[in-house]
């Protein structure tokens, strides 16, 4: 059962609740008791990873899309169509947009249509301009920059962003690997010092996935890792993860109660669908073999969702996702295609 109140949205059943709060992004999920902590949503995903745009211009050096100035834009149609289809545990959108934020022109009416049906979207940019930072600031629960090898523009749409009242939750998101480890180091540095960071609320730090431009990237030793989580808890910055390097996050910052750290959770409580409309568990499963020897017709190329009538029955219980699900729960959750 949904209820509505105000700024917060609570689901609950037997076995599966949560509530959620759209002004500050509160999120708290429980099972038959509080003291339960359920592995997966049987109702759908509460966080939906959308691709509207596969044109890029910004060239970043380890985009894992490897995305090109020649790409495709998901028309609003086919946005709404999705949108409609999904079930009523969904609370956000995550828009897999371009470094700009320019390249689809629908992505502000999309935007709008999420916010009609009381769904908060959110986004990562790169390099924006000031146009665009307030608009994402009437829209977004929170945008994330990411931080390359040009870190004024990082700073500088931080800035832009943070400006705008009500847009409080501005993250720089940065890739930890050995070839940007010095970039992360010299960022945890500026944080305090340099003005535009001043309303900046955490820096996300994301686990290399081997994959597009990112493949001759090397993952960052465990023990760089800690140091650098160090050096921001020793400066007082608020730090986050990505779930694919939860485990991670957990060795290297013993103090942290696993319990408020969420590992992959890409076709348990996530969904991504790309600027085709295919559903696969997440984005990084394009291309790759995320199901083991059942017959069908989807491959790694997704699930239509365009062609489906109900989502829950074709696709969030298709014995494809089902299977990609059992491995990832009995994986404890790490994942079960690339090796983080």
């Amino acid at each position: 059962m949904i209820r509505n109140d105000g700024a917060i949205k609570r689901f609950q059943s037997p076995d599966y609740n949560y509530v959620f709060c759209r002004e500050s992004g509160y999120f708290a999920r429980w099972g038959k008791t509080f003291a339960d902590d359920p592995q997966w949503s049987p109702f759908g995903p509460e966080i939906l990873d959308i691709e509207v745009t596969t044109s890029c211009s910004g060239n970043c050096p380890w985009c894992y899309k490897a995305n090109t100035p020649n790409g495709n834009n998901m028309t609003i149609d086919t946005f709404r169509k999705i949108l409609d289809k999904m079930p009523d545990t969904l609370t956000q959108v995550a828009f897999g947009a371009d470094a700009h934020c320019t390249s689809n022109r629908d992505i502000w009416a999309m935007m709008d249509y999420c916010r009609k049906k009381n769904i908060v979207p959110n986004i990562t940019v790169a390099d924006i301009s000031a146009v665009t930072a307030e608009a994402l600031s009437r829209y977004c629960g929170a945008v994330a920059v990411s931080r390359y090898d040009n870190k004024n523009a990082c700073y500088d749409s931080v800035y832009k962003l943070a400006s705008w009242k009500g847009m409080k939750q501005v993250n720089i998101h940065q890739l930890i690997a050995e070839e940007t480890f010095d970039n992360a180091m010299e960022t945890v540095e500026d944080i305090g010092n340099d003005p535009r960071l001043d309303r900046l609320n955490a820096l996300v730090f994301l686990a290399l996935k081997k994959k597009g431009r990112g493949e001759s990237y090397h993952p960052l030793p465990k023990e760089k890792l800690r140091t650098l989580v160090e050096a921001a808890v020793e400066k007082k910055i608020r730090i986050g993860f990505d779930s694919c390097s939860a485990h991670k996050a957990i060795e290297v910052m013993p103090s942290v109660n696993p319990v408020t750290v969420e590992p992959c959770e890409s076709a348990c409580f996530s969904a991504y669908i790309n600027v085709d409309g295919k559903f696969l568990p997440c984005s990084f499963c394009e291309g790759a073999s995320w199901h083991e020897g059942l017959a069908g017709r989807y491959g790694h190329l997704g699930i239509s969702v365009l062609d489906t009538g109900d989502f829950i029955k074709e696709v969030w219980m298709n014995p494809w996702t089902k299977q990609f699900r059992a491995n990832l729960i009995r994986n404890s959750r790490q994942c079960p295609i690339y090796e983080v």
